[in-house]
This record gives structure tokens, C-alpha cells and sequence, in this order.
């Protein structure tokens, strides 16, 4: 692979051109050049998933030292660099953005989910433990710590001179996000501003994924020439994110402008109401998809991932019945009991 990109277990699978090469001695390896060398022929292997990640890790390892020469060595024209939650929201934002431009996307919705420490290693495998055991996440093994680890690399390597938007909405997950990247970024010199994408009067958006590109160019030339946060701000944000990290809730919502956490089972009733509803359109009562009963709930809740996992545990405790596979949304069918 040749590429300045940090890499997952996924690229380095699906994408990489695997060649062996042999050395006499390990000293070897500093001065090693693949380009120069002769890779072996007619060797066939497999290699662990495990030992993939240490390999995904030193590779990225690399590309950082690399990234980090470049920027230090290339006086790069002023471009900005734009930070939002949830890689969807990061495509839109791509498309709407005029370049030259940088869009970091968070791998990760954080309105659900301990947030413990989230800034520590201990943290971060304590929340992806929990997302392992009960969110139905279609990644591969690996991919979703590659992908957070690789975030956290790329907004330590801002340079100092690049203006940092951080865009975010009404909504836990965005103003969880908004905190986090803050606290992060604590010991930047950068000017930072922040942009509400939901604060177009024509829009009924509550997430940066639901604004159209038109708008987002719209929404950037806006508050471009807005003040960047002052110190005290950023303070202020970055003890938020303290009280945050010290938590171990697994939902939280945003409402009057505030967030809260909530208990885990706070969407259990509108999920039963939901089912009710949709068994009475039924001349009998019978098993309907979960995607359906998700689908039906998406205007008001848009944790769709949490839903899902609300939906099996109240399948364990005996609340509905299954018909299915619950491997995903499509693959099976709940009732009320």
C-alpha cells in the first residue's frame, strides 16, 4: 500500500498487494526499502486477525512520522480543517465544503455509550467492550478501534497555523462530540469556531448528516468571519467534558439546550407503544420486522443502533418474541408476548 492515509485491519486485508521478502540479520529492517528488495515467490500464508492490528498499528505509526515531516517541513497555504461526529455527516460536509479543505469525521455516535475516561486508553477499551456486547455494529474485528485510534491521530496532527471549525447540532451525540474534540484539542494554539448547522430557520434538521451540501457552503460562509471561541470558552467546554468522562450512563439526550443522562431503558415504553400500534394495523397479531418498528420511530428517536439493542434485550427479558436471526435489523421479526 502507498498512501499518507492511516489504514484499518479492513484496507490492509481488501486493498493491500502482499509480498514476502526475507532478511539474513534483523538489523536489517531499519534500512529495509521493498521497492529495492525482491519479494519471494510461490509462498502462500495466513495470518491471524490479531497479528494483522499489530501490523495495522506500526503501519500507522509511520504514516504519522511521515505526516508529521511533511508538515513541518511544507509551508502549506491557509486551509481549514473542519471536525463533525458521525462519518456521515463528515460526506456532507466534503461535498458542501469548497477546497482546499480538510473534514475529520468521528467514527462514533456518543450519545450512546459510557464516555469513562474516554480520553484515556482504559476508557476507550472499556467503551468499545460495551459497544461489543450489546450494540450490533457490522464491523470487522478491529475496525472500529483502528478507525477511533486513527481520529484521534489525525486531529492530533492539525498543524498549529490551520483555522478549526467544529460542526455540530441539537443532539447528544454532536454536542457530546463538540466537548470531546475541545478537551482534545486543549493544548492547541489554533483558532476554533463553532458552527450549529441546525440553526438555518428553514431547516427542521437536528444533525449535520441531515443538511443538504447547498446549505452547508451556506452555513460556512455565514460564520467564517465570526470570532473564534476565547480561552475562557474552551476552558468552559473542556471542564464539560471532564463532568462527562467521569460518568458511566449509557444514553443520553439533549433537551432545553442541556444534556442529560437518562436511564438505559428510557426508549423501552415508546418501543412498546410502537409495537402496539402497528399490531392494531394488523388483522392479526403477528411478527413484524424490526427494521419496520425502528423505521416508525426514526422521526422522533435517531439512535437506531441503541433501538436495535433495546429491542433484543427486551426479547431476553421475555417482553416480545423473536422470529429470526437477530444479526441485523433485516434479519429478523419481533411481537409482544
Amino acid at each position: 500500500m502507498n498512501t499518507a492515509d492511516y489504514v484499518t485491519v479492513s484496507n490492509v486485508r481488501e486493498n493491500g498487494l502482499w509480498e514476502t521478502f526475507e532478511l539474513n540479520h534483523s538489523e536489517e529492517f531499519a534500512s529495509f526499502n521493498h521497492e529495492e528488495g525482491k519479494p519471494l515467490e510461490g509462498r502462500g500464508y495466513f495470518i491471524e486477525q490479531d497479528d494483522v492490528n499489530i501490523m495495522v498499528e506500526e503501519i500507522n505509526k509511520h504514516i504519522q512520522k511521515y505526516r508529521q515531516h511533511i508538515h513541518s517541513e511544507q509551508v502549506e497555504e491557509a486551509w481549514s480543517v473542519n471536525i463533525v461526529s458521525t462519518e456521515s455527516a463528515a460526506g456532507t460536509l466534503k461535498v458542501g465544503l469548497e477546497r482546499p479543505r480538510t473534514v475529520i469525521g468521528f467514527p462514533d455516535f456518543l450519545s450512546i455509550g459510557p464516555l469513562w475516561k474516554l480520553e484515556e486508553k482504559i476508557g476507550q477499551t472499556y467503551r468499545e467492550e460495551w459497544l461489543n456486547d450489546n450494540i450490533n455494529f457490522e464491523y470487522d474485528d478491529y475496525e472500529y478501534r483502528n478507525k477511533f485510534e486513527n481520529t484521534l491521530r489525525e486531529i492530533e496532527d492539525i498543524p498549529n497555523h490551520v483555522p478549526i471549525y467544529i460542526w455540530y447540532g441539537n443532539n447528544a451525540a454532536e454536542q457530546t462530540g463538540l466537548r470531546f474534540f475541545l478537551y482534545l484539542m486543549r493544548n492547541k494554539s489554533n483558532k476554533i469556531n463553532l458552527i450549529n448547522s441546525t440553526e438555518l430557520e428553514d431547516q427542521n434538521a437536528i444533525h449535520t448528516g441531515q443538511i443538504s451540501p447547498e446549505n452547508i457552503r451556506k452555513l460556512f460562509e455565514k460564520n467564517n468571519e465570526k470570532q473564534p471561541l476565547t480561552q475562557d470558552e474552551r476552558i468552559q467546554f473542556q471542564r464539560e467534558w471532564e463532568t462527562l468522562s467521569q460518568t458511566k450512563e449509557v444514553l443520553r439526550i439533549w433537551s432545553d439546550n442541556k444534556m442529560k443522562a437518562v436511564p438505559d431503558y428510557h426508549y423501552d415504553p415508546v418501543i412498546i407503544n410502537t409495537l402496539e400500534k402497528l399490531h392494531n394495523q394488523q388483522i392479526k397479531k403477528d411478527f413484524i420486522k424490526t427494521a419496520t418498528v425502528i423505521g416508525e420511530m426514526m422521526d422522533k428517536i435517531d439512535d437506531y443502533f441503541y433501538l436495535e439493542y433495546r429491542i433484543r434485550h427486551l426479547i431476553y427479558s421475555g417482553v416480545l418474541e423473536l422470529k429470526g436471526i437477530p444479526k441485523s435489523i433485516r434479519h429478523y421479526s419481533v411481537k409482544i408476548r
